[in-house]
């Protein structure tokens, strides 16, 4: 149940968070979604990350317990991205800020983080790190899975010590300086992505057409002048037809990596692919 206290009742800011402790809530953000639930979403592994500070900030147990309550209301950003909202609150919640106004705030911070985490880890991080770890598996070397997990966390944990930082010494002005240029960072990190994407495609995609036309001692290889007309023609196909249905018929990606055995299957079978 929500608390109805508003203000808390000692009013004296707390002294500023150790480094020890910010480390310490951002080792418990990797939690954010161990209790995930449809009604709060990830309202408990927020709480249980900013707990610590809570505790070292509110030394009066009613301001503690009101403050616990009204963090453990709805709560949902991207998890790679929450201690950016942490650092905001915890700064907040330091200068004993009033409880509503923290409650607008964690909502208003929470919200953009969506499409720029999507952008800089799903758009753009993943591809590049698993484009250069499969180019390593496919020739046959073991460090290409490691590398790709290395690449991947040594970003995310980068980025999850520098945004509690960051954001906590930056307090509320941190909003306005991610959200300025929000739109325009987000757009030219999922073009990069998707550039990424369509390089990792033309690399990649190794479909091809074994299918030949009789001509005397010559027969016409097809996928000869496929290549002709424009190389790695299948394998856009493909893709572009995965996204057709992706974005237009609503498909799901179990879905279109269930057709995409059906096709290799039935194509190999047939002498097609």
């Amino acid at each position: 149940m929500a608390s109805n206290q508003t203000t808390y009742k000692n009013l004296t800011p707390a002294q500023p968070l150790d480094k020890k402790t910010l480390n310490k809530m951002v080792w418990r953000s990797c939690n954010l979604q161990g209790s995930f639930n449809y009604e709060r979403m990830q309202a408990n592994g927020w709480l249980y990350s900013i707990l610590p500070g809570l505790e070292k900030i509110h030394t009066d147990k009613d301001d503690l317990s009101a403050s616990m309550q009204h963090n453990l209301e709805f709560f949902n950003t991207h998890p790679f991205l929450v201690t950016f909202v942490m650092g905001i609150v915890l700064s907040l919640e330091q200068q004993k800020a009033d409880i509503n106004m923290i409650r607008s705030v964690r909502v208003a911070a929470m919200g953009p983080l969506g499409g720029i985490g999507d952008a800089i880890f799903w758009f753009t991080l993943v591809p590049i790190a698993a484009g250069i770890g499969s180019n390593m598996a496919i020739q046959g070397s073991f460090a290409g899975p490691i590398l790709f997990l290395a690449v991947f966390n040594a970003v995310q944990f980068g980025v999850r010590f520098f945004l509690m930082g960051w954001s906590y010494e930056l307090g509320t002005k941190a909003i306005e300086v991610l959200t300025r240029n929000a739109k325009e960072f987000t757009r030219a990190a999922s073009m990069l992505g998707v550039f990424v994407v369509g390089a990792l495609t033309s690399n990649y995609g190794g479909t091809t057409v074994t299918l030949e036309i009789a001509n005397g001692e010559a027969p016409i290889v097809v996928q000869n002048i496929l290549d002709g007309v424009l190389p790695k023609m299948i394998p856009l196909f493909l893709t572009l037809l995965l996204f057709f249905l992706l974005k237009k018929k609503g498909w799901t990606p179990v879905k279109c990596i269930v057709l995409l055995l059906v096709i290799g299957i039935l194509g190999a079978l047939v002498g097609l692919f």
